[in-house]
């Protein structure tokens, strides 16, 4: 174990109590598996680039991270890359959002999508596509910055992704397919995960962080949700299952849900936010 309560308190998401214990006994050994692939995946470009007799760039292992909103996927790909970046073979590590290729505010509203942001057509998904084209190709890529405060794309404000060895991509659409697009986000995937838990349960904690951002960032001058800031403890419950029956359960069920199969590895979340089960998909 190279995490330490300090570091794990700066990993927590909101309302979320993963402890030691549970990073032990999921996390670690998922973090040994990876590190096994990765190294052979390592090895394999350097036999087949000693064999073709080519240069080959240093090729990062891109791992996607699926699942709801308020499931805890953030947290779990922050203290993946943490763990994953104390292994030797492989200590630089970047996390990357899908969330920086949304659609500015703006464009959503001209198109009429605002209260469709978070489904599929609410990305730049060739934008998407084009960033981590260059991240397999080995040469510098950046990405847009999404501020969840302000609830918008950052203006002039790039992540720069420069030949790391590992990035993980987080986001709710990763594993979406559909379209008349012959390419998707997951071809560029060498690892998927979701991350995933009973619907009923996933809403519970959508409430509960709404409620803990009512009191905390909603109270900023400059979020965007600062007109929930002065609801009643009643009327915020009600205003956060009405978001999630209109906007993020209809996601859920339409659009990410149907993704689960396609992952690499489920891990499936019990009542208590804590990992019941992981599975493996065996190829």
């Amino acid at each position: 174990m190279t995490l330490e309560e300090a570091d794990l308190e700066q990993l927590r998401g909101i309302n979320e109590r993963i402890d030691l214990e549970e990073v032990a006994a999921v996390y670690l050994p998922l973090s040994r598996l990876l590190n096994l692939y990765i190294s052979t995946v390592q090895d394999l470009h350097r036999v087949s680039a000693t064999f073709l007799g080519a240069y080959a760039p240093k090729v990062p292992y891109v791992i996607g991270v699926a699942g709801s909103v308020a499931v805890g996927k953030s947290t779990f790909s922050r203290i993946l890359q943490a763990l994953l970046s104390r292994w030797p073979d492989h200590p630089e590590v970047d996390l990357v959002t899908t969330d920086g290729f949304l659609y500015p505010n703006a464009e959503l509203e001209s198109r009429g999508l605002m209260d469709r942001k978070g489904f599929p057509e609410s990305y730049d998904t060739r934008s998407l596509i084009e960033f981590l084209r260059n991240v397999k190709s080995g040469t510098p890529a950046s990405a847009p910055v999404y501020d969840h405060i302000v609830y918008d794309i950052v203006p002039d404000e790039r992540v720069v992704v420069d030949s790391p060895d590992i990035v993980i991509v987080e986001g709710i659409n990763v594993l979406q397919v559909g379209g008349d697009d012959s390419e998707f986000v997951s071809d560029y995937f060498d690892f998927s995960i979701y991350v995933d838990a009973d619907e009923q349960h996933i809403q519970e904690w959508y409430i509960e962080r709404f409620l803990t951002f009512r009191q905390s960032v909603f109270q900023r001058a400059d979020s965007f949700f600062a007109h929930y800031a002065d609801l009643n403890d009643e009327e915020s419950v009600e205003m956060a299952r009405s978001i999630w029956q209109r906007i993020n359960g209809v996601n859920l069920s339409e659009n990410i849900m149907p993704t689960r199969n396609r992952a690499s590895l489920i891990v499936r979340k019990g009542q208590d936010h804590r990992v019941a089960e992981v599975r493996l998909r065996r190829l």
